[in-house]
């Protein structure tokens, strides 16, 4: 079980879940981004995120119209995420 924070924007408050790794995010549509898929191989049962990234990863997914890939995109620096990618 994954406890999943949430910034709410509509709201500016934090929510909080708790998920399994094979149930969706939250704010996710159609099932399209398990817990597990976000977690990828980080090793923490925190995860966090946004309303808004999970409102654009449905919005994403639907124009892309089959499973994105999401590798590295939700991982700690100290995880190997972004680590020495330069942001020009």
């Amino acid at each position: 079980m994954a406890k999943i924070l949430v910034y709410n924007q509509d709201t500016n408050r934090m929510e909080t879940y708790t998920r399994g790794e094979n149930e969706s995010m939250p704010y996710n549509t159609n099932g399209t981004l398990k817990v597990k898929e976000f977690r990828g191989s980080s090793k923490s049962n925190i995860l966090w995120t946004d309303k808004r990234t999970m409102q654009t990863w449905n919005s994403q997914r639907y124009i892309y119209g089959k499973p994105i890939y999401v590798g590295f995109a939700f991982k700690r620096p100290y995880e190997g995420g972004h680590g020495n990618q330069s942001h020009d």
